[in-house]
């Protein structure tokens, strides 16, 4: 598979996870099972990515499938193994300058979360109270900000200000 097609492929498996996911997100068991069906069989093919080529890499696969990649590892929330394969292999890809600090970041916060330990990052949100976004715990609360900063996320009032609902 050339790096070309691999690049498609990413995109072309996303595209379905983001088509389902509002469904994923509704009392509708149809459509949460037909994303979680998705998502599973997406962390599936990743692991064989993983296996074949590594981290897909910016230099590689082009930014855009690169982030299909992390992705896939996003929300592979019921296969740990392929979460923390993929955490393992990004920390070496943006170390070398070939994945992006924030998607780790973001990816490490999820897989705390899905262990159920207090994330680094704030990234991940347990719900909203009275309008505003509330993250799941958190690590030393009173440093996150500067954790977001040093990995170039906003602050997380900025950020969830920004992608509050209208």
């Amino acid at each position: 598979m050339t790096d070309d097609e691999l690049a498609q492929e990413l995109i072309t498996m996303t595209d379905e996870d983001r088509q389902l996911q509002g469904g994923a997100l509704s009392n509708d068991f149809a459509a949460q099972l037909a994303h979680r069906r998705v998502t599973v069989r997406n962390a599936d093919r990743l692991a064989e990515i993983l296996d074949s080529h590594g981290w897909p890499a910016t230099s590689a696969v082009g930014a855009e499938a690169a982030r299909r990649a992390w992705l896939i590892a996003q929300h592979a929330d019921r296969q740990l193994d392929v979460q923390r394969r993929a955490m393992t292999l990004m920390t070496q890809a943006v170390n070398a300058g070939e994945a992006d600090p924030q998607h780790l970041a973001m990816l490490r916060d999820r897989i705390l979360v899905n262990e159920g330990r207090p994330q680094i990052y704030g990234t991940q949100i347990a719900g909203v109270i009275d309008g505003a976004p509330v993250p799941w715990p958190c690590e030393d609360p009173d440093r996150m900000d500067d954790r977001r900063a040093e990995v170039g996320l906003d602050p997380f009032l900025v950020h969830v200000t920004r992608h509050a609902p209208a």
